[in-house]
């Protein structure tokens, strides 16, 4: 029984941790190859870059955390060295997502399309940051009006205070 739920969430693991990252890499190349030739200046270029960096660090983290935790769901507690890093990240994606936001704001595109365009990049990574360091966010869509409402502790951060 034990290894049949340890394989189930192995499996969800590996499907979240995959979605992760090829998020990132489509939010990557849709803003390089499709938004970034039509903006208008560099400033433009520099607050789309601004916001989408921490987004993409964000997403990246989480990728492999989802990859790496294929190894000791069920089994044990989070490895002591992983934890530290990601009690860093946790820190340091509040510094990015910060400097994103100054950037932002210091480079914002006159044009409202793109300005709207931009700040929705940069909260969406505060959302991702928010899903996995504060509460839980994200649920299947036909659940998620019953469960968002119930502020229950992402996976990441039980694994984080699995090990004191």
């Amino acid at each position: 029984m034990v290894d049949e739920r340890r394989e189930t969430l192995r499996r969800k693991y590996l499907s979240l941790g995959a979605g992760e990252l090829a998020a990132a890499a489509v939010f990557a190349v849709v803003a390089a190859s499709v938004v970034m030739p039509r903006l208008e200046s560099r400033q433009d270029s520099a607050a789309l870059s601004s916001a989408l960096v921490p987004l993409l660090v964000i997403l990246g983290q989480m990728g492999v955390y989802w990859l790496l935790a294929r190894n000791w769901v069920e089994r044990a507690p989070m490895p002591a060295p992983l934890v530290g890093l990601y009690r860093a990240f946790r820190i340091l994606d509040v510094v990015l997502l910060v400097a994103g936001l100054l950037g932002v704001l210091v480079w914002l595109p006159v044009h409202v399309g793109a300005a709207v365009g931009i700040v929705t990049v940069w909260f969406f990574g505060v959302v991702e940051y928010v899903n996995y360091f504060v509460v839980r966010l994200a649920y299947p869509i036909q659940r998620w009006p019953f469960m968002v409402g119930q502020w229950r502790t992402p996976r990441l951060l039980q694994d984080l205070n699995s090990v004191r």
